[in-house]
């Protein structure tokens, strides 16, 4: 379960040169905050940040901004970039909820989005609130560019399932599916938290990547 109660997070998080603040103020203006043209990429609902750091390291080539909702799970990330010996300059990190995503990115300025063990939802009345709903995967259109690609991970079988169909429904191509990733090479993988605690548990993780 995720700590979302950790005194003075939100104070932290309010002084963090990793945070970017007043976000809805940002949207077009991404290119100038990183100060590059780069390809942009965002990861909604990050968690303690070991993914998309990661992800960063190993592509100064793109930009990429962290989504979290709760405060005290982003505090555990900008713990984790104090601990750096050497800055992301190509990360930074947002608290906001995903429902306000296309108020933050601009048309065209997004060129790929990583959904990592999204909250399931599984009661058919909050249906719309699984990041893969049609009403999410509008909000994205917004602020794709031309090529739109979406990468998911999770542990979640009824989830996925739903949204392959979500995505393929909306006119996404499926380019890569995977019903146990961890029984095929996993070399390039790199896990978030709470992936590691579920493989650990020899649970199975559904992947794919859909492009539109």
């Amino acid at each position: 379960m995720r700590l979302r109660n950790i005194k003075g997070s939100r104070e932290v998080i309010g002084a963090s040169d990793y945070v970017v603040h007043e976000e809805e103020t940002k949207a077009g203006t991404w290119h100038e905050i990183f100060g590059n043209d780069n390809p942009l990429y965002i990861e909604v609902g990050m968690g303690k940040g070991q993914f998309i750091m990661e992800l960063a390291k190993r592509h100064p080539e793109n930009n990429y901004v962290g989504i979290e909702k709760y405060s005290s799970v982003l505090l555990r990330a900008l713990e984790k970039m104090d601990r750096e010996e050497t800055p992301l300059p190509n990360l930074v990190f947002i608290r906001m909820d995903a429902e306000n995503i296309e108020k933050v990115f601009a048309e065209g300025e997004v060129d790929g989005i990583y959904l990592n063990f999204s909250d399931p939802w599984p009661k058919k009345r909050h249906t719309n609130r699984r990041l893969t709903s049609p009403v999410f995967l509008e909000k994205y259109d917004t602020i794709f560019k031309n090529d739109k690609k979406i990468i998911m991970k999770t542990d979640n079988r009824h989830l996925f399932e739903y949204s392959v169909k979500s995505f393929t429904d909306y006119g996404y191509k499926i380019e890569n599916l995977c019903l146990d990733l961890y029984a095929e090479d996993t070399s390039l993988n790199i896990p978030t938290e709470y992936e590691e605690k579920f493989v650990a548990k020899n649970m199975k993780i559904y992947y794919t990547q859909v492009n539109k």
